[in-house]
């Protein structure tokens, strides 16, 4: 049976594991104490409890009303039993029963325990989210204290109580992790469980890249440079932009440091993911421009209304543009948030080299194929009538027909029908000629099988 000094001894381990004010431990000792009182007295029980943590002893003493008649035994005692006691009691008074603590046995103890237990827990996660909802964003380390179902728990290094795990979908899967490796992780969100708040860490998001820049670059911690927009494929590339506040610092320099110190120190926790740093620009082309780097853009064209850009490369450097599998390009459209498509600058020379592509694109320009049929050259009046009795008025509209869809259209006649076709084929003619093989014209999509990047 627990004695008061190993309560006294417990209370000052608590107070140094589970970081707790000594007085905020002895406050729930006592409520843990008048509950076991409770149970043993009834709910009306008065009591002082006193506690010497220099003398290591625990005083409980029971206040009882002295009267004639006893209605509730744990608040009153009879005149007679008070007067055993002391023969100057009278009605009214109160007598002060004092109890040894060892008297309360197994069960009181053991109320007293979870009363502390469930304190402390409540504290615990009240803290967790105090130290940690200001830190998202912040790199943390701890060690992996295990791995199951494919997510990572960490024990953090100055939080060993929080519940930190790294989810399947935020590792970097070229990395593998065993129990007992020391790790760093970006604090993604805190999640709230039944059981208290939970830190979701990340190795894949941006977040990280980020953070990691944050530690390595002062200027960065100190806000004098930014990085104002990330793009990553983990384990693969990275790419980020970044600006200064001041004019007298580069930005790019300052993030890849002497001989490229820093950058590399991020390249060495990212187990050697390719890292691109491009400065930040408010103009979306010139922007788009820095973002496709290492490749070199020629020219580049926007749209504002669809938020596409049109960039323009020399063949030796249209591989590199697009990068593998299309990884360069679309890591350019994620940096900018435009849709970036990718022309050879032999198709830009054949198409007249003036401005952008965007109108003379015939089978994948809308503004193109929506030209009304009335002022198409080799259509006849009669013709033109004809197809626009069946609903047919712009080329988008006649482009895609065949000659069985043609020949059913109302007052169609085969001699018609025939000159359309003819038109047709004249059209789709043209359109293939300018799309010589090995030319590498076209928006690159990522993914398509793009070249390898050099």
């Amino acid at each position: 049976m627990a004695n008061a000094t190993d309560v006294i001894s417990a209370i000052r381990e608590l107070t140094n594991t589970k970081q707790l004010e000594r007085n905020e431990l002895i406050d729930l000792l006592k409520d843990g104490l008048h509950a076991a009182l409770v149970k043993r007295y009834g709910p009306n029980v008065r009591a002082e409890i006193g506690i010497d943590e220099m003398k290591g002893s625990i005083r409980i003493v029971v206040l009882k009303t002295v009267v004639e008649a006893v209605e509730d035994p744990g608040t009153q005692v009879s005149l007679e039993e008070a007067r055993y006691e002391d023969p100057e009691f009278a009605p009214g008074d109160v007598l002060e029963e004092e109890v040894p603590f060892e008297q309360f046995g197994r069960t009181a103890v053991q109320a007293a325990k979870q009363r502390i237990i469930q304190r402390v827990r409540e504290g615990e996660r009240s803290r967790i989210r105090e130290e940690f909802s200001g830190k998202v964003g912040e790199l943390l380390s701890g060690e992996v204290q295990q791995i199951e179902r494919g997510k990572i728990v960490v024990m953090l290094n100055k939080f060993r109580e929080a519940e930190a795990i790294i989810p399947y979908r935020d590792q970097n899967h070229r990395e593998h992790f065993h129990q007992g490796d020391t790790i760093r992780a970006v604090l993604k969100r805190i999640e709230e469980t039944p059981k208290g708040p939970r830190l979701i860490l990340s190795r894949a998001d941006p977040l990280f890249v980020k953070a990691l820049f944050k530690l390595e670059v002062p200027e960065i911690q100190q806000q004098i440079v930014e990085i104002r927009a990330t793009a990553r494929e983990a384990g693969s590339r990275t790419k980020i932009a970044v600006w200064s506040r001041d004019d007298g610092i580069d930005p790019v320099g300052a993030c890849v440091g002497l001989k490229g110190s820093r950058v590399q120190a991020v390249v060495n926790e990212l187990n050697g993911e390719r890292i691109d740093i491009v400065p930040w620009s408010s103009d979306p082309e010139r922007f788009a421009k820095l973002a496709l780097a290492p490749a070199r853009v020629a020219r580049v064209f926007s749209d504002p209304e669809s938020k596409t850009i049109q960039a323009i490369v020399d063949e030796d450097q249209l591989s590199l543009a697009i990068g593998r599998n299309g990884q360069n390009v679309r890591l350019a459209s994620e940096l900018t948030g435009w849709k970036v498509d990718l022309y050879s600058s032999r198709e830009w020379l054949e198409r007249g080299g003036e401005g952008p592509l965007f109108a003379p694109l015939p089978a994948t320009d809308e503004a193109v194929t929506q030209v009304a049929l009335t002022e198409m050259k080799g259509l006849s009046p009669e013709l033109v009538a004809v197809l626009e009795q069946a609903g047919k008025k712009t080329l988008q509209d006649i482009l895609d027909l065949e000659r069985e869809e043609v020949d059913q259209l109302p007052g169609m006649t085969p001699d018609l029908a025939d000159k359309l076709m003819a038109f047709l084929n004249e059209m789709t003619e043209e359109g293939g000629e300018e799309e010589e093989p090995g030319g590498g014209g076209g928006p690159a999509s990522p993914g398509a099988g793009a070249p390898t990047a050099a």
